[in-house]
């Protein structure tokens, strides 16, 4: 997989770039994307595949391409330069820490990311490499052992 910038517009401190993203596949298969990301946000503007996707498969790519997008406008230098993974290779992830030695690094990422100001989910993301779907079970579950407050008592 490769991310590339494409270009960037800045007005005043808020900047917001386009990036090219490109999946090739052993067997000729290809998906290029075109996608902006502006203030923590990502908005995928054009996909074009060969051969074409079903439905399934976009949501797939989209899991594919989280990360690599996330970590290559997370280092502040807007390099794009991705993963560094092969060719239609999934994004590596961290050596995998399960129960609360997990949940306790999710409470700790979550929690610094809120004090920031930043994207909760996208700092789980980035501290254990899961998607952003992913991410949110783990949440999820370290709020049910309590050490993240319930969603509904923030309201």
């Amino acid at each position: 997989m490769s991310v590339r910038p494409a270009w960037e517009v800045r007005e005043g401190e808020r900047a917001t770039r386009w990036l090219h993203v490109r999946l090739a596949f052993g067997d000729g298969a290809r998906i290029d994307a075109l996608a902006t990301v502006c203030e923590g946000w990502v908005c995928v503007e054009d996909v074009r595949a060969r051969p074409a996707l079903a439905l399934e498969d976009l949501a797939l790519f989209a899991d594919w391409i989280e990360g690599p997008l996330a970590r290559a406008c997370g280092d502040g230098s807007g390099s794009g330069t991705g993963d560094g993974a092969g060719e239609g290779a999934h994004r590596e992830r961290p050596a995998p820490r399960r129960g609360p030695e997990e949940r306790g690094l999710v409470a700790q990422a979550y929690r610094a990311a809120q004090e920031r100001g930043a994207d909760p989910v996208l700092a789980v993301m980035n501290q254990t490499g899961y998607s952003r779907r992913g991410a949110l079970r783990l949440i999820g579950r370290t709020r049910d052992e309590g050490l993240l407050p319930s969603r509904h008592a923030r309201r």
